[in-house]
């Protein structure tokens, strides 16, 4: 099972922490996001043993990923938030504990789980 949780309205520039908790496993975890009207964007993944991260351009040096396995949490820090960050954020974990990246892309269909979105709004 996987929720995702940490959600709400920020200004530009500001920051959020979402969280996913998890059950106990050592599968990779990603989180994507989906804004209106877009296809859903891989943009943060985290190796089943926490060694290895993964992230899109569109996010890299503003957002970290990280990984409690000791509370089966896995946290990404969301820093200098823009505008187009505004998106549903989703959690997801494929069946292996490797991120699942083809070219610079982790597209959806790499994915075997998935949990309820978390809505993030970044507006003055």
């Amino acid at each position: 099972q996987l929720q995702a949780s940490g959600g709400g309205l920020v200004q530009p520039g500001g920051s959020l922490r979402l969280s996913c908790a998890t059950s106990p496993n050592s599968y990779a975890i990603a989180w994507f996001r989906q804004a209106p009207g877009k296809e859903r964007e891989g943009i943060s993944c985290i190796h089943g043993y926490g060694r290895r991260t993964y992230y899109a351009d569109s996010v890299k040096g503003r957002f970290t990923i990280s990984r409690d396995s000791a509370k089966n949490t896995v946290s990404l820090q969301m820093d200098s938030l823009k505008p187009e960050d505004t998106a549903t954020y989703y959690c997801a974990a494929p069946n292996t504990v490797a991120c699942t990246v083809i070219g610079d892309e982790m597209p959806a269909e790499g994915m075997d789980y998935w949990g309820k979105g978390t809505l993030v709004t970044v507006s003055s």
